[in-house]
């Protein structure tokens, strides 16, 4: 008769339990996939980065596709040479015990342990990783094993259910572009995260960061925003703001938002090659948030899933592109006009033009 086999995260629950850390659960809903998320904080400041929760009574453990124990050692003290003797060897494992979580991210050193669909955190201020790293992480791996794609993406969609995704770079204006379509009659479907099956896109539902402008500002004061981590920030709920909101789309077009003052105002149609090299670097979220190193864990450091999975998202990126309309936007979407004339042209089954500029 053969052992039971020993579950590969049973030393976590061991140092858990002798530390006894009372660990209180939500339901994070992602609309395609869920998320666990554990913590002995309460009023947890992590949840903020989120809008929607299933009921954790009434959610069956089979229906949760990753868990994320946030642990607060100043809450819990545990003896940190276990913790050392348990927390990943790997590049971000590394990272994380000095303090830095994922690009301009960084805070108190901590540990991070990974366990196949389970992971956890335990230092301090953790809030500060959860939608920083581990959201986009585990969209980009939970991507990567189901044939879809991972964008860094705003997106709406027109009244027929045409989708449109936003790029750029930051400050290019894609929350501004995103707010003043959906304020024009289009439907809200994603701020800041996408996942494409084919030409399909399912929106990543999340709280928006507004600032107090000319835009936002009536907004806050009309709904009584709470303020986000960021001293100058605000969470807004999209569903609050906007009166349409989508889940999924058909994507007809990929823009590239460029708001330039400086600069002629116009649109451009792409040509795919360009469209492509620029979106692999600001889009493609291997690239944009610089996950290589964790993708290839993983997969166990196995070199050749890792290679498999990698050309397989870049060739969806590249069909993506071939398949839908690519701009560059240098339009001031706070102008009525400008932002009409953009939108028309969105919702346009017509092939434009090359290139429109406006003086």
């Amino acid at each position: 008769m053969s052992s039971p086999a020993v579950r590969p995260d049973r030393d976590l629950d061991e140092i858990l339990a002798v530390a006894d850390v009372p660990l209180t659960t939500r339901i994070v809903d992602l609309n395609v996939l869920r998320i666990g998320l554990r913590t002995n904080v309460p009023d947890f400041a992590g949840y903020t980065y989120f809008t929607r929760f299933a009921d954790a009574h009434d959610t069956d453990a089979g229906e949760v596709d990753f868990w994320l124990d946030c642990v607060d050692l100043d809450r819990s003290p545990i003896d940190e040479q276990a913790l050392r003797n348990i927390a990943d060897q790997t590049f971000r494992g590394k990272r994380f015990r000095s303090g830095f979580y994922l690009t301009s991210y960084f805070g108190a050193p901590a540990y991070l342990v990974s366990r196949g669909n389970r992971f956890a955190v335990f230092g301090r201020g953790l809030e500060r990783t959860v939608w920083p790293y581990f959201v986009k992480h585990i969209l980009t791996a939970y991507g990567a094993d189901r044939r879809m794609l991972h964008l860094k993406a705003a997106g709406f969609t027109d009244p027929a259910g045409r989708g449109t995704l936003l790029f750029g770079r930051g400050g290019a204006g894609k929350t501004v572009f995103l707010a003043s379509a959906c304020e024009a009659g289009m439907s809200f479907l994603t701020n800041t995260h996408v996942l494409l099956r084919d030409n399909q896109a399912f929106g990543v539902p999340s709280s928006m960061r507004v600032r107090d402008d000319a835009l936002f500002g009536p907004l806050i004061r009309k709904g009584g925003l709470e303020s986000h981590l960021e001293a100058d920030e605000f969470v807004a709920d999209p569903a609050r703001i906007f009166s349409r909101t989508a889940d999924t789309c058909t994507v007809a077009n990929l823009c590239i938002v460029d708001h330039r003052k400086d600069l002629p105002y116009g649109v451009t149609r792409l040509d795919d090659g360009d469209a492509y090299d620029f979106l692999e670097q600001f889009a493609f979220a291997v690239s944009a948030y610089g996950l290589k190193d964790d993708l290839l864990a993983h997969y166990g450091g196995d070199f050749h899933q890792y290679v498999r999975a990698y050309a397989r998202m870049k060739a969806h990126l590249r069909t993506l592109v071939g398949s839908t309309r690519t701009f560059h936007i240098n339009m001031d979407m706070l102008d009525p006009g400008m932002r009409e004339e953009v939108l028309t042209l969105l919702s346009d089954t017509q092939e434009p033009a090359r290139t429109a500029v406006r003086s």
